[in-house]
């Protein structure tokens, strides 16, 4: 005869993840991506604000250089 087993929701030996902890690692992979995003605006930003102080500077040394 075999014995009865109980069977539940929850099997032994794995580990579950809580629901606290589920939604705690939603909200670092949200913040993570927002991270992403700020880091590729900022940069963005660099790119366009370099870009524009480059020409400043070309402007001003070709005036320089034609007043020779």
């Amino acid at each position: 005869m075999t014995p009865i087993t109980e069977y539940t929701a929850i099997p032994k030996g794995v580990t579950t993840m809580l629901l606290y902890e589920d939604l705690a690692r939603s909200r670092m992979r949200e913040a993570e991506q927002a991270a992403s995003k700020l880091r590729l605006v900022r940069r963005l930003t660099a790119a366009k604000r370099w870009n524009r102080v480059s020409k400043w500077a070309a402007k001003h040394a070709d005036r320089a250089s034609s007043s020779l």
